[in-house]
């Protein structure tokens, strides 16, 4: 699976778990030059409480358009170490 934005792959990797019709992507697939961390933070019952990334490539900036759980709840312990994608991102194999 690629997540891209603007032309430019941001993650890739084989090893995707799909929660909620979301690919999380293993943290160390990001190619982390693309990722500021973002003071942006939600709360999902039964998964915790979420931290975003936004994105930046090529001077343009998609705000809080990524997104990871630092402790998830037992329920979600899949996506530990996972980052999902939205705001037109693009998630394709």
């Amino acid at each position: 699976m690629k997540a891209m934005w603007k032309g430019q792959v941001l993650a890739e990797s084989s090893d995707t778990v799909v929660v909620e019709s979301n690919h999380y992507f293993p943290r160390d697939s990001l190619l982390e030059d693309y990722f500021t961390p973002s003071d942006k933070t939600t709360h999902c019952p039964w998964k915790g409480d979420a931290s975003y990334f936004s994105i930046q490539v090529e001077g343009d900036v998609n705000p809080d358009a990524a997104w990871y759980y630092p402790q998830p709840k037992d329920a979600a312990h899949e996506i530990a170490g996972r980052v999902a994608f939205w705001r037109g991102v693009v998630v394709t194999d």
